[in-house]
């Protein structure tokens, strides 16, 4: 039985597909067709992760999936699936090295800029149409900073920290100088 912390959400389930027990998927991960040949899934049900055999998955577009587990065969059995989470044990995720991340993997970290110095630390990674924001929250304000390689200088993943080089003036547009204050 693994725990939620050994775990990555894969996605969710979003609704139910016809009526003999296949539902429609989300699949909020960089790469969905990476994970189209899944033979099982946890869904989070009452906190803890039960584990589910795939009898189909087939990747869709714009991250949806239309799947079928293998006890549910009926509308009213895929209820007990339906709006959960979906989750998959860390260690099937290959490793990621230098400036590459997993969004998920990043949360959290202190965000220091070469110029600005301590940002904030990273809330999470918005994807809005293939161009990643990610969403740093400092004193309570929002900064917002593209996910482009060229503003990534480096990841220190043992200390969870992201090193950045922010386009001038973008991070003053949000938190202000302490001229200002």
């Amino acid at each position: 039985m693994y725990l939620k912390e050994e775990c990555f959400r894969l996605g969710s389930v979003a609704r139910l597909h016809g009526y003999k027990g296949e539902v429609s998927i989300f699949l909020d991960v960089d790469n969905p067709q990476d994970y189209k040949n899944l033979e099982s899934v946890f869904v989070e049900i009452d906190g803890k992760l039960i584990p589910f055999f795939l009898e189909h998955l087939f990747i869709r577009n714009k991250g949806f999936a239309v799947a079928k587990f293998e006890t549910i065969d009926s509308e009213k059995k895929a209820q007990i699936v339906l709006k959960r989470g979906l989750y998959l044990p860390l260690e099937v995720l290959p490793e990621t090295e230098g400036t590459d991340f997993y969004y998920f993997e990043i949360e959290d970290y202190l965000v220091i800029d070469k110029n600005f110095g301590e940002v904030g630390r990273v809330q999470k990674v918005i994807d809005l149409s293939g161009n990643p924001i990610i969403q740093i929250i400092s004193n309570g304000k929002e900064v917002l900073i593209p996910k482009q390689d060229e503003f990534i200088l480096d990841i220190d993943r043992e200390n969870q920290i992201m090193n950045i080089c922010a386009p001038s003036g973008l991070i003053e547009m949000y938190l202000g100088t302490e001229e200002e204050e």
